[in-house]
């Protein structure tokens, strides 16, 4: 908080013409000025710079005492008095009055107009009479909804604003009385209302109250008090007591207290509401949550209470967002949305500034140098009259609830700057500074009341602002540098543009770089910032961190915003490092990619050489972007990372598969990177992309991605062998080196072999292919049904296809299927099939289904006649040692040659004895 001695924001200064002195005022919104004086209210129009002209004028029924304008409605409402009385009244369409004997309609609360009456206050003036069956003794408008709260003794009275609508064009303003809040033990003395949170002031006492609607129970609680709070049996008798003490001549006097959330039902006050709406209301508060209770101890110098410690100027101040601090962000200029609220109160010497959404906490206090009269709170300042002059102080509402909304947008923490700047050596200046960038963001949360150009000038100032406080956190040693980073970016300099601002002398020789400004560089060149700085700033970045961060420096060469450094320059600096406090496996990886620039390849197979493949894969991982490098959002493969690919692929796919593992590289991302680097396009599957799923296998990636592996790789190999692909590079792991070292690849059944045996298959990298498909869908992991769909292309016409094919409908269960392709197209694997699959339960098969398929085919003849008698005769071998000789001569063709089936009868019939 800064005070602002002789300087206050005020744009111009206008003369309101009054003809008495002024009584009572309050603004009429942006345009308007209603001055009470007498038996009579003047409305001004405030319009530009010089006097405010006379709008209307208008006569009350008596002297007013409290005068209140909403918005949100257009009308003014006034408490007046009239031979001792109290009347609460309504101002309504006052802009049609034009002179001061217009007439005027005067009309009860709540009653329907009848239409014959109803088009005359189109164009008139009305009065509405609000009846109370207590004295009013103060009055507030919800800023939001137009609602008005009366506070009367021991209660307040809300009346909701509402339109009868009289047709299609027409609708007159009213209001209903919805609710009664009881509330004991405090005399309102000032109230203010705002979207169900109220603030009642007594004297001493501040409570705040939050009023909640529960559909749910509305049935229940509609129409009937009911009581939301028990007074503390405490605050009775120390009432009681007081009473007592008094009487003999004694004072007794509370000590103060603060009471927040919760804990503040504890204040003794109880507080009941009594709902008086109609029950077809939509919107109806039935409970009170208590948020702030605050006491003040009187002057006990004196038994009466002196003014020096009476509370004023109550205010509950909403905070609205109708605006963005960027014009790339979108928002309706016409819908406010409301981001927090505050309460303020004060002391004729101190000033209380409370937030009070989500949470309630003190956000300031406000010590006043001279005795106060009264004190407004607006989004950016809190305006003072004092007993001689004019105050004025800033404050953060604004900031406040923007920080709320996002407590990233300004910096890292919720900062008290009153204690931030203690050990700072410009104390002064980096706190002016600060709470004049609060004044900017807070002229910019209302961006909707701006004009074009000034919302412009605003948006560079805030900018500026950024800038200058970005360099006093970059240049100073202070807990909170970090701050540098975010002011910096919300400025908007490049790189370049905050280096440049960065004073390079050298100080007694030495250089010295304070935090922030590390701090910032390093964060931005782990951003992957599109931009580029030139040789001679990479070459003092680079110069910065071997002074203030050497561990630092390898990673400070891999960002691509260094790409223009001198590799002799990055080398030279890298010799220099000591190794011994960090891994000297990056710094040898790092003087490797700049030999790579250089074009010095023996020193960079030296370096490779330095150390084992498995400490180079942990130096990958420390520093990914010496392989993979993003550049304008698209990925980018090093010329470390083309290099690899080239001489030593098996390191680079244990790398890449390193960085996933250790999450710092995405699925999708290594698959673009192998794309990118081999030169394919989105639907071409490099051999190298391969390797690395097969090697993702391999690590026995979580289930997650298994089924996704599975189908990536089994598409590819399908792919391959329906089109007879070779891969483009030799692949780094045979179907056998697979199946030794992973689970997933499981032992392809030996009937396999028999089938693919049949054909002649000469190329090595097609029966490689077919291998590890074949073991995949051997392996134990595999889901077959979710592979059978893609498997079209993989035509059965080939012992390839065929073989993929029978493996998985037997994987299926489907054995019988798998018989009848078998017996069609190669016979001769049917025997070691069935010898292999029908086991167990499936041993039927041998009699159910294939002892009948190859006697029918037997006596069809044919070209494969020979074929099926062999198989034949083996499967009566097996059929003769599995069944009785009933069953075995029940499952005989009637019509076979007796001298045909009579050695397996004569085995059948001896089994038992033999046995």
């Amino acid at each position: 908080m800064v005070q602002l001695y002789n300087l206050h924001p005020f744009g111009s200064q206008e003369v309101v013409p009054c003809k008495l002195e002024p009584e009572r005022f309050c603004g009429g919104g942006r345009d308007a000025l209603f001055v009470a004086a007498g038996c009579k209210v003047e409305a001004f129009a405030v319009a530009g710079q010089g006097l405010c002209q006379p709008r209307c004028a208008f006569s009350t029924l008596g002297r007013v005492l409290r005068l209140a304008y909403s918005e949100a409605g257009d009308y003014l409402v006034a408490i007046e008095e009239k031979n001792k009385a109290t009347f609460l009244r309504v101002y309504v369409n006052w802009r049609s009055k034009r002179t001061e004997n217009s007439r005027v309609c005067i009309r009860m609360v709540g009653h329907d107009v009848e239409a014959p009456f109803s088009e005359t206050f189109r164009d008139q003036m009305s009065i509405v009479e609000m009846p109370l069956s207590e004295a009013p003794l103060c009055i507030s408008c919800c800023p939001v909804k137009g609602d008005l709260l009366v506070g009367c003794t021991n209660k307040l009275v809300l009346f909701s604003l509402k339109y009868q609508i009289i047709n299609e064009e027409f609708s007159i303003l009213d209001f209903e009385r919805s609710l009664i809040i009881h509330i004991d033990n405090i005399t309102p003395v000032e109230i203010s209302f705002c979207i169900g949170y109220v603030a009642v002031m007594s004297d001493l006492e501040v409570l705040i109250l939050k009023l909640e609607s529960d559909p749910k129970n509305r049935e229940s609680v509609n129409h009937h008090p009911r009581k939301t709070s028990n007074p503390v049996k405490l605050s009775e008798d120390i009432s009681n007591e007081t009473l007592q003490l008094e009487s003999d001549d004694f004072v007794i006097c509370q000590k103060p207290m603060e009471l927040l959330g919760e804990k503040s039902k504890q204040s003794g006050i109880a507080v009941t509401l009594e709902s008086t709406g109609l029950a077809d209301e939509k919107i109806k508060y039935f409970h009170v949550q208590h948020l702030l209770y605050r006491r003040f101890a009187p002057d006990i110098s004196s038994c009466v209470l002196s003014d020096d410690i009476k509370l004023h100027s109550l205010q509950l101040l909403p905070i609205y967002q109708t605006g963005s601090l960027t014009s790339e962000r979108k928002h309706s200029s016409q819908e406010k949305e409301l981001l927090s609220l505050f309460c303020f109160f004060s002391l004729p010497h101190v000033g209380y500034l409370y937030m009070v959404v989500k949470s309630v906490e003190l956000m300031s206090v406000y010590q006043y140098p001279e005795k106060s009269q009264q004190a407004v709170l607006t989004p950016q300042f809190l305006h003072v009259i004092t007993s001689n002059n004019l105050q004025c102080y800033t404050v953060r509402c604004s900031a406040a609830a923007a920080r709320e909304e996002d407590p990233y947008v300004d910096t890292t923490l919720k900062v008290d700057y009153s204690n931030t700047y203690k050990t700072a050596k410009t104390q002064s200046c980096i706190h002016l500074l600060s709470e004049a960038h609060l004044l900017v963001r807070a002229a910019l949360m209302d961006a909707s009341q701006l004009e074009p150009g000034e919302k412009a000038e605003l948006l560079e100032a805030f900018k500026e602002s950024c800038g200058h406080l970005g360099d006093c956190y970059s240049r100073l040693d202070t807990q909170y540098s970090h701050l540098t980073l975010p002011y910096y970016k919300m400025s908007g300099l490049s790189m370049a543009e905050v280096l440049a601002r960065v004073d390079w002398a050298l100080e007694d020789g030495a250089q010295k770089y304070e935090r922030g400004l590390i701090f910032y560089i390093n964060h931005s060149l782990y951003e992957n910032l599109d931009e580029e700085l030139s040789e001679e700033l990479a070459a003092k970045v680079v110069q910065m961190f071997y002074v203030a961060e050497p561990k630092q420096l390898p990673h400070i060469l891999c960002s691509p915003s260094m790409k223009n450094i001198d590799p002799l320059t990055a080398i030279s600096y890298l010799r220099k490092l000591d190794t011994s406090g960090f891994s000297s496996v990056l710094v040898t990886l790092t003087k490797a990619a700049m030999a790579l620039k250089m074009r010095d390849l023996d020193m960079h197979r030296n370096e490779m050489k330095s150390h084992s493949e498995m400490k180079l894969v942990c130096g990958f991982i420390l520093e990914p972007r010496l392989l993979i490098q993003q550049r304008k959002g698209q990925i980018v493969a090093t010329e470390f990372a083309v290099q690899l690919k080239e001489t030593q692929p098996g390191l680079l796919v244990a790398s890449v598969l390193g960085l996933q593992k250790n999450n710092k590289i995405g699925i999708e991302e290594a698959d673009s990177f192998f794309k990118v680097l081999c030169g394919k396009d989105e639907d071409t599957i490099p051999q190298l992309l391969v390797d690395f799923w097969e090697a993702q296998l391999v690590a026995c990636l979580p289930d997650v991605v298994l089924q996704e592996l599975f189908f990536k790789l089994t598409s590819q190999y399908i792919w391959r062998l329906s089109k007879r692909q070779p891969p483009d590079t030799t692949p780094l792991r045979t179907s056998e080196d697979l199946i030794n070292t992973c689970s997933h690849y499981g032992l392809i059944s030996p009937w396999v072999n028999v089938l693919i045996s049949s054909e002649s298959l000469a190329d090595k990298n097609y029966m490689e292919d077919l291998s590890k498909l074949q073991s995949l869908i051997c392996g134990p992991s595999f889901d077959i049904a979710s592979i059978i769909p893609f498997l079209e292309p993989l035509s059965e016409d080939t012992v390839a296809g065929l073989s993929v094919h029978v493996l998985c409908h037997t994987r299926l269960e489907e054995y019988e299927w798998c018989i009848d392709r078998l017996l069609e197209r190669c016979p001769e694997a049917v025997i070691p099939y069935a010898n292999h699959e029908l086991k167990e339960e499936n041993r039927t098969l041998w009699w159910k289904k294939l002892l009948p398929e190859l006697c029918q085919r037997i006596k069809c003849g044919g070209e494969k006649y020979q074929l099926y008698l062999s198989s034949l005769k083996e499967t009566l071998s097996v059929v003769a040692v599995e069944l009785q000789l009933r069953d075995f001569l029940n499952v005989l063709p009637e019509d076979g040659t007796a001298a045909f089936f009579l050695p397996y009868l004569l085995y059948c019939s001896r089994k038992k004895s033999l046995t």
